[in-house]
């Protein structure tokens, strides 16, 4: 038999080890491998918080949503969708502003055009005299932007280019047909990367959509932030025959629905002087110029 001694300091000191407690440890008194006379010490892992349930993440989703509607002589000529991407308090009060497509809000067809948007609160709707603030060139940059005085809802979220990701499960809320807003599911089905730029340049979804749904938003069902604004989508024409007269109808073909990702989003509101939408303007605060544009640093 091996015989060994510890002085008196050495085992002071594994007594002490032994009797302080470990702020990441359970005591566990079932009496599992001691007969239940001394606890078992387990060591934890840190638990992540619950993934929010899909309806949980689309109450989140929902206030962000808005649809719009060009008016003349108080009928609808065209209508889409947008999305809230930020606020602000300014001289005239509460002002918010929604990011849709630039083809949705042209109105140069049309001689008396009054822009709204509309929010839906289950059987109320709410109507808000808007302008348009910002508008890029279609087709390579089909999207505007919406000043809507006395709108005060809470803006999206944009989502960062590396949580774009093929197959990711999403959310689209749009307005289609000028309708109350509604939601389709899907999955991201196609991410086109700019070489250059190492960002996302178009994304595709398969989620099912219809006319109107134009400028609707498409949302990551995982974080709840904005993955991309909807700019249109391709069609297949089905034609028929009944009673000797021919018809035709275009049907929107899955996985075919496009849209401009987040990155091309930041890029539209820098390159038209709205920076501070996206919280990069720093400690300094822009002056607002009379469209809510930056003019100037105080």
């Amino acid at each position: 038999m091996t015989r060994f001694a510890l002085g008196l300091p050495a085992l002071f000191a594994m007594l002490s080890c032994a009797a302080a407690p470990n702020p990441h440890a359970v005591s566990d008194t079932s009496g599992i491998g001691g007969g239940g006379s001394a606890p078992v010490v387990m060591q934890t892992v840190g638990a992540q918080a619950p993934r929010l349930t899909r309806r949980e993440q689309v109450k989140r989703i929902l206030p962000h949503n808005v649809r719009l509607a060009v008016q003349e002589d108080g009928k609808a000529r065209r209508t889409a969708s947008g999305v809230v991407i930020g606020s602000e308090k300014t001289a005239e009060g509460t002002v918010s502003f929604v990011i849709t497509n630039a083809h949705a809000v042209e109105m140069g067809d049309l001689k008396a055009p009054r822009l709204v948007v509309i929010v839906d609160d289950r059987a109320d709707s709410t109507e808000y005299g808007a302008q348009v603030v910002a508008s890029g060139s279609v087709p390579d940059m089909d999207l505007a932007l919406v000043k809507v005085p006395g709108l005060a809802l809470t803006p999206a979220l944009l989502a960062t280019d590396t949580e774009v990701e093929l197959g990711d499960d999403v959310v689209v809320a749009a307005s289609p047909f000028g309708r109350a807003l509604s939601l389709s599911g899907g999955m991201v089905s196609q991410v086109e990367w700019d070489k250059e730029g190492k960002k996302p340049r178009m994304l595709k979804t398969d989620a099912p959509i219809g006319y109107g749904a134009s400028g609707g938003g498409i949302f990551s069902l995982e974080s709840g932030k904005l993955l991309a604004i909807v700019e249109g989508y391709r069609t297949a024409k089905v034609g028929f025959e009944v009673a000797q007269q021919n018809y035709s109808f275009d049907v929107p073909m899955p996985g075919e629905t496009f849209a401009a990702p987040s990155s091309k989003v930041r890029q539209f509101l820098l390159q038209h002087g709205f920076a501070r939408l996206l919280g990069t303007s720093g400690a300094s605060r822009p002056e607002t110029g009379p469209d809510g544009s930056q003019t100037a640093s105080r």
